[in-house]
């Protein structure tokens, strides 16, 4: 396998731990990310610069179904959406994983920093607590204006709807 094979940065939970658990200067994100978009590609990126390694954890078909991020949600397969992730630069590392937040992953992981994207209130959400009970630190990057996966469904939706229908 060379280098530049997504598939060497897909990790199980277990290898994850093992590799990167307790280290200085990693950073710990987590999503669906369907349909992956310049939003996403940006918003890694801005997550690598803030320590050594990112690791990014991808929701599991079934608990991005739970979060009901709408009909046919997650469009991707798990096993796609996280071949995307690990294909980019910025990324170190890549966890498919079944519950609705990684609380019991970032438990093991201990990550010093914890980042969300959006408008979460790091000082609310559990996770932000958990990651500064071992003084990490957590906090929030703002969603790149104009681009989400929603936004995206709907233009390609209306977009399909204008095509002419096809001859052959």
């Amino acid at each position: 396998m060379n280098r530049f094979d997504p598939l060497r940065k897909l990790m199980h939970a277990d290898e994850a731990v093992a590799q990167f658990a307790m280290q200085p200067g990693t950073v710990f994100t987590h999503g669906v990310f369907d349909l992956l978009h310049r939003g996403h590609i940006a918003y890694l990126a801005e997550a690598r610069q803030l320590g050594d390694r990112l690791v990014v954890a991808i929701n599991s078909d079934a608990s991005a179904r739970i979060l009901d991020k709408g009909p046919g949600r997650p469009m991707n397969r798990e096993g796609d959406r996280a071949f995307q992730v690990a294909a980019l630069e910025s990324v170190d590392a890549v966890i498919i994983f079944n519950e609705s937040t990684p609380t019991a992953l970032l438990s093991r992981l201990r990550p010093s920093v914890y980042v969300k994207g959006g408008d979460d209130d790091m000082n609310r959400l559990a996770e932000g607590a958990l990651v500064r009970s071992w003084g990490g630190h957590a906090l929030t990057l703002p969603f790149v204006d104009g681009f989400s996966t929603t936004s995206l469904m709907d233009r390609i939706r209306a977009t399909s709807r204008l095509a002419p229908a096809d001859a052959s």
